[in-house]
């Protein structure tokens, strides 16, 4: 039995095709344009892993992914917790509770941030800084 050149051609192109798409480029189709950023760790596991396994198809997959921006987290992405969460974070003489901040962050973000790294720059704001991004203060 002879299986038709079309049918093997077919199947050939379409094994190429889910082999050669971009991780970043099919999970985040709204990143793409974007020229620089901070890269997405997941995304760059991703096409690592298809690099590991496929070794064309892994470096296309990364060519890919860094031509089309993909890669990069959206600008402007970041993660936000209400004020109101953060008030239990702050002591009787306006000074952070470094430990609940954290456990906060950590509940709302699920991230565990190293708030007590001595690398950790504290940057004070003042009222002026606030009614620029047209945020009311209040104690």
């Amino acid at each position: 039995m002879r299986i038709p050149s079309r049918l093997i051609g077919g199947a050939l192109v379409a094994a190429l095709l889910t082999q050669l798409t971009a991780c970043g480029t099919l999970f985040y189709p709204d990143r793409r344009g974007q020229i620089d950023g901070k890269i997405d760790p997941g995304i760059l596991a991703l096409d690592i892993v298809g690099l590991v396994f496929y070794v064309i198809p892994g470096l296309i997959a990364l060519g890919v992914d860094f031509a089309t921006g993909a890669i990069y987290y959206s600008e402007g992405e970041m993660a936000q917790v209400a004020p109101e969460k953060l008030r239990p974070a702050l002591n009787a003489d306006d000074t952070v509770d470094r430990v609940k901040l954290q456990a906060i962050l950590e509940s709302e973000l699920g991230q565990r941030l190293p708030l007590n790294d001595p690398r950790l720059i504290e940057h004070r704001g003042s009222v002026e800084q606030l009614a620029a991004y047209g945020i009311v203060p209040a104690a």
